[in-house]
């Protein structure tokens, strides 16, 4: 006796339905996270899906309900063939998405300031006010070819692809990146954060719960993206003063040199602590000038606020391959040039500026200010761009002779 088989329309109901028993793994960690950042974040997600819910769901039921109700089947239905306007649905049709949308704005304007990414943290809970005295612990995030890298400026240790907190303690994080554009990201603390070469963005965050939880790149950045995963641990104050001493002890040091060979394209990096880090490193990574011998771009700068070089700017510069990581250390690789770090050295500066022969065309003051030097405090307008010419601190560019031709 044949067996009675299921609808050929009933199977793939079924294989759906077999499939739901695996979504109980998944985490609603965007609407459910651990960090009260991210909890508001969440909350904007579903006020924002609710105001939109006031119109789909009318416009899907009434969708059904006309198909319904004037069917070719029902000829009691009112038919009014010369039916074009009414008052009434036109300003129900119009007003209900016009109050939507100005909600929408409201909410969005509103949080968009609130949330601000770059805004110091006012609350670190709901009724819990970050008081005046509470300083927040500061995280330098550097991305990495395919890792991430975390200093503790505060503790003077460093960690890769490991990320502790303490929790309950407001978080800001300066964070940047080494070659390409990628980006930060932790959902149960906050929205993610692009993290980009030359520059340097900021997050500030808190945890409300101790636990162990992921962070990754949210920015495809090239073969070992998808690797690119890090540890977050939100720990009590005790226990990350704890860690922090473990770190201490145990790790190595991260000076310049070490870096360069940590920056290296590599995938599954293990967790890695240092003992000690180069107070300037995360600047020099910021201004680019890591490596030996090369200018950093608050130096470029300062160069071209006051007027530039002249002819002896174009000659001071060195050859760089576009493949850096394969050419540290070796001699002509390209066409290509970055500018040399002597002209800034001061132990290399022996001429003045009025030994410079070409002088800019116009002498007058440049406005705007660079990037701060490595190790010290960003320059403020009101203290130092309003300062005239003559009472800053000069540049005294070395004199390089023009090579014959």
């Amino acid at each position: 006796m044949k067996s009675p088989s299921l609808p050929m329309r009933a199977r793939p109901m079924l294989a759906a339905l077999s499939l739901l028993p695996l979504l109980g793994g998944c985490g609603m960690v965007v609407l459910d996270p651990a960090g009260d950042v991210a909890r508001q974040q969440g909350d904007l997600v579903v006020i924002s899906t609710l105001l939109m819910l006031i119109i789909i769901v009318p416009v899907m039921a009434l969708t059904g309900w006309f198909a319904w109700k004037y069917r070719a089947a029902n000829t009691a239905a009112t038919y009014k063939p010369d039916w074009d306007h009414s008052t009434q649905l036109e300003l129900l049709i119009w007003a209900v998405p016009l109050l939507i949308i100005i909600c929408l704005g409201a909410v969005t304007w509103v949080g968009t300031h609130l949330l601000d990414p770059y805004r110091p943290l006012a609350r670190t809970a709901p009724g819990q006010p970050v008081g005046a005295d509470v300083k927040p612990l500061e995280v330098q995030v550097v991305a990495l070819h395919w890792k991430w890298l975390f200093i503790y400026p505060e503790q003077g240790i460093a960690t890769v692809n490991e990320l502790a907190v303490p929790e309950g303690r407001p978080l800001k994080f300066r964070i940047s990146s080494s070659s390409v554009m990628n980006s930060f990201y932790v959902p149960a603390m906050a929205g993610q954060i692009y993290a980009m070469p030359g520059m340097e963005t900021k997050l500030h965050a808190v945890f409300n719960e101790t636990g162990n939880y992921e962070g990754f790149s949210a920015n495809y950045s090239g073969a070992g993206f998808s690797n690119m995963r890090f540890g977050v641990r939100s720990m009590t104050e005790a226990g990350f003063e704890r860690w922090a001493s473990q770190a201490k002890a145990r790790g190595t040091t991260l000076d310049r040199a070490a870096y360069l060979k940590l920056e290296r394209p590599s995938e599954k990096e293990p967790v890695r602590r240092y003992a000690q880090v180069d107070s300037e490193l995360f600047d020099r990574i910021v201004n680019m000038c890591v490596e030996p011998g090369k200018m950093c771009m608050h130096d470029m700068m300062a160069i071209d606020q006051r007027g530039g070089m002249g002819r002896a700017g174009l000659y001071n510069v060195r050859q760089l391959s576009n493949d850096k990581f394969a050419a540290r250390g070796t001699g002509d690789t390209g066409s290509d040039r970055y500018i040399a770090e002597n002209c800034s050295n001061p132990e290399l500066l022996g001429t003045s500026l009025a030994r410079v022969e070409d002088q800019p065309v116009n002498l007058a003051e440049l406005t705007g200010a660079g990037l701060s030097r490595p190790g010290a405090r960003a320059l403020s307008p009101a203290r130092d761009s309003d300062k005239p010419a003559s009472a800053r601190p000069a540049l005294t560019p070395v004199s390089i002779t023009e090579p014959a031709s």
